[in-house]
Formats: structure tokens, sequence, C-alpha cells
């Protein structure tokens, strides 16, 4: 798999910031279960500016996710809605950014085990709103926060090409499929947004990702926990984040793009949307997967599959919206498990917001 730029128009989109480009309309009926969504997300947000999960866990993982929603409903760090709890949070975020480039605090008890994760969507969050961003000193400033954060990403990376909770540089020469894919989409992310991002980065975290493939299509929790090889059952949940990943990256078509869809087509059913662990980040991005392919973009990289066999993201999105919206609670949030319900909300506004078109990381 080969990670080609995307189109000059999205890198253009990407720098000067928010656009609909390609976006259809969120139907009506789902409306008002959104904006009572984003209301309650917004009221979460504490004085200091940002999010946490249950039990004041990854305060910037879930800073970074809540960002990204209300970033999708329109809302800028100029106007909108939402622009003044975007502004506190950008502003949290960016106090927090470390000498080292880090988008955490390795010393807070609930991130020193798993900094990654925040450090990863921090960085996805931040560099969404760098083009939105017109004081000079502070767009000079967040360039640097973002250009420190994709270097200490670079020194996080494990010699086998993934990341893990913690960096390698801290001696965690470790791997893990959740934690890599959330480097890559804020890596590509960064890339969109002008920052550089060196190729040899990407060609080691494509790599891994190609070994954690097993032979029905699979992505595997650990190569380092599995010996250097892609045994076992691969796992739904982190081969449609992987998908998610080389979507973005413009890589529709790939072989092993190819591979992945049809094992996430097999293990994450759609007809009858259920509970189930991990659902909320299965879907999270599974439908980012399914949007970026639209209602003909399955036909085409398989267009000898029935039609009643297609991925389609219309039939998709009626069935998982519905099921959002019994699911929902009356305040307006979802439930997610142990990490709470920012982190499923916030989740779940990204998947019912797809259709604004706004971030150009999501755009088709």
């Amino acid at each position: 798999m080969h990670w080609r730029c995307l189109p000059l128009a999205c890198l253009m989109l990407a720098s000067v910031g928010i656009s609909r480009l390609g976006a259809d309309e969120i139907p009506q009926e789902y409306r008002a279960s959104i904006r009572k969504g984003l209301d309650w997300l917004a009221a979460q947000q504490l004085r200091d500016g940002h999010w946490e999960a249950q039990g004041s866990q990854y305060p910037s993982a879930m800073t970074g996710l809540a960002g990204m929603a209300l970033l999708m409903e329109g809302s800028t760090l100029r106007e909108g809605r939402y622009s003044d709890k975007l502004r506190r949070a950008v502003d949290w975020l960016m106090d927090r950014s470390q000498r080292n480039g880090l988008l955490a605090n390795p010393n807070n008890a609930s991130e020193a085990g798993r900094y990654m994760y925040g450090h990863g969507f921090g960085l996805l969050f931040l560099a969404q709103v760098y083009g939105e961003e017109e004081d000079g000193d502070r767009r000079r400033e967040l360039e640097d926060v973002l250009t420190r954060a994709v270097t200490f990403v670079g020194k996080a990376q494990s010699s086998r090409g993934g990341w893990y909770y913690t960096s390698a540089a801290d001696g965690h020469d470790m791997d893990e499929g959740s934690v890599t894919v959330t480097q890559v989409q804020a890596l590509r992310a960064a890339k969109n947004a002008g920052i550089v991002v060196p190729k040899s980065i990407i060609d080691k975290a494509v790599k891994y990702l190609e070994n954690s493939t097993t032979e029905s299509g699979g992505v595997i929790y650990s190569l380092a926990q599995s010996g250097g090889r892609a045994v076992g059952g691969g796992q739904p949940a982190l081969t449609a984040a992987a998908l998610a990943c080389g979507q973005s990256a413009g890589e529709y078509s790939a072989p092993l793009t190819k591979r992945w869809l049809k094992f996430c087509q097999v293990h994450i059913p759609i007809a009858n949307v259920q509970r189930f662990g991990h659902d909320e980040y299965t879907h999270y991005y599974f439908a980012q997967c399914l949007y970026m392919l639209g209602d003909g973009g399955y036909a085409k990289l398989f267009p000898q599959a029935p039609e009643k066999e297609r991925l389609v993201w219309t039939r998709y999105r009626k069935v998982m919206f519905e099921h959002l919206q019994k699911i929902q609670a009356s305040d307006g949030s979802w439930n997610g498990g142990y990490v709470g319900p920012v982190y499923a909300t916030a989740a779940y506004l990204t998947i019912l917001q797809l259709d604004n078109g706004t971030l150009p990381i999501y755009q088709r």
C-alpha cells in the first residue's frame, strides 16, 4: 500500500480549515438527537477547557475526541455555537504541550501509562483547527506545537513500526494496533494541514499494518506479542481502524485495503446493529470507511458482487442511526462502559455528523 498525497483541492481545503466538499445532508429525523448530544457534550467541558472520562481519566484523549465532534457541527475557532468551547480546548491542549512535543502530562496518574492515546487524538484535533487560526503569533505557536508533536510520534515508534501505550523512547519497544492507528490517522491529518511528516515514519507504519494482517485479512492486536508474525484471528475493531487510515490516505483500491474491507464486511454485523465489546470504537472507524465509500464505492472495488451484498453508506446509515437514537439517553448522552459517556458520545456524534463533510480528514 502506498501513501499518495490527497488531491490538491483537499490539501488546499485543509490549509483553510472547514469546508463541505462532497458533503450530503444529514437526514432531518436525526438532527434533534445530534443537537441534544452536542449540547450535552459541550456542557461536560471543565472550566479550564478539557474533557475527561470517568474517574478523571484520559483528559487529553477525551479533549481531542470531544473537540473533533464539536468541529464537525460546523463551529470554528472564530464563529459558531461552540466556538468558545473549541477555543478553550485548543488553549488547554497547547498549554499541555511538553518540551519534547508530547500532548499529554506523563506525570498525571490517569495518563502516565497510556499517554500515546491522548497524544494521537490531541494531534488529530489540533491539526484540524490549524487552518482556522488567524492570529499570526498564535498560528506560529500552533505550528510549533504540531511540529514537535509529529517529532514525538516519530521517536515513539517501535522497532517494528507500530506504537504502544507509551513511547519506545521511554524504553517501551512494544506495539499495539489501536494505538498505532491513532498515530497514523493523526499523522495523516498533520500532513494534510501542511506540517512536515517524515516519509520514513509513514513507511514503517504501513509496513507494520501489512505485517499485522492475517491471511484472512484481519489485523491482530500486537506484533510484539505474537513474535513478529500475524498469527491467530484478526480483530474487527482494529481492522476497521486500519481501513479508515488507508482510506483517509486515498488508498481505496489497494489490495490490502480491499482485504481489510472484506474482513470487516464478514465480521462487523450491520444488518441488525447490536451492542458488543468495543462497539463504539469499531463503528467510530467503520462508519468513516463506509462514508468515504459512499453508495457507489464498493461496487467499483468489487464489480462482480451482487447488489444485495454491497456495502452502501445510506443503507448502513439508516440502520446505525436508528440504533443510536434508540440507545441515546434522555439527557442526550450515550453510555460508554467503563470509559464513560464522554467517550461514547463523542464517538457516536462523529458517526452521526459525517454527512456534514466539514473536516478534511473525514472527507470523500
